[in-house]
């Protein structure tokens, strides 16, 4: 699950990150609002959580933007503003869920994967050839059989998916499955895609290492 968060107290971002990533999500965090918005443009994002009150574009134009191009990404405003007249107008723009802080975490966990099942239950399997992972169960299959991954495994083996035919760099593997200030080294990416490939073997699928670029999932010889 790929977790947009556009919140702009970086020491509340990173604490939002580290948690939902221990949940297994892909976090991506930006601090401002056109950065935000630039990062809807051109990523795959299954669940945006927005502050509204944002530097540049706040919460609510960075969802007037998303509907005018027909972005059906759903829209999660976690802000400190409780009045009704803020919350009818985030969700007559077009958002999807409102959360006031200061919040439980375990419920904003679940008002998240909540949305994103609104999204999966349409088309929840990300796959290619034998293997395949359900985002809305979390649960990665090969040939259909059932194998655990590790919170790290998962968020690079659905990255590779979805850049599947395209060269991923290790940077931009760390930027995609790191939440910002996150700590990762490049050989750590190699010891997971190491452990991934043992796990998928017989899956028709291969990760092959490009030298000097990265990595590239292709259909296996």
């Amino acid at each position: 699950m790929q977790v947009l968060l556009v919140e702009d107290d970086r020491v509340l971002a990173d604490a939002i990150s580290r948690i939902l990533t221990n949940n297994g999500m892909t976090v991506t965090v930006a601090t401002n609002g056109n950065d935000g918005d630039a990062l809807l443009r051109h990523h795959d994002v299954t669940v945006a959580v927005l502050d509204i009150g944002l530097p540049g574009a706040d919460g609510f134009e960075i969802v007037r933007r998303m509907r005018a191009r027909n972005s059906e990404v759903p829209v999660l405003f976690l802000t400190a503003r409780d009045g009704i007249e803020d919350r009818v107008r985030g969700l007559e723009l077009g958002g999807d869920d409102y959360l006031v802080k200061p919040f439980a975490i375990p419920e904003l966990v679940a008002r998240i994967r909540a949305l994103a099942r609104r999204v999966t239950s349409k088309g929840s399997e990300l796959s290619f050839k034998g293997v395949s992972l359900d985002l809305a169960t979390m649960r990665a299959r090969v040939n259909g059989e059932i194998i655990e991954l590790s919170a790290r495994e998962w968020s690079i083996l659905q990255y590779l998916i979805q850049q599947s035919g395209r060269i991923a760099s290790k940077e931009q593997i760390l930027n995609a499955i790191l939440p910002r200030g996150g700590e990762l080294s490049s050989n750590a990416i190699e010891v997971y895609v190491s452990r991934i490939r043992l796990k998928i073997e017989g899956s028709g699928v291969a990760i092959r290492t490009i030298r000097g670029f990265g990595y590239i999932l292709e259909e296996a010889p």
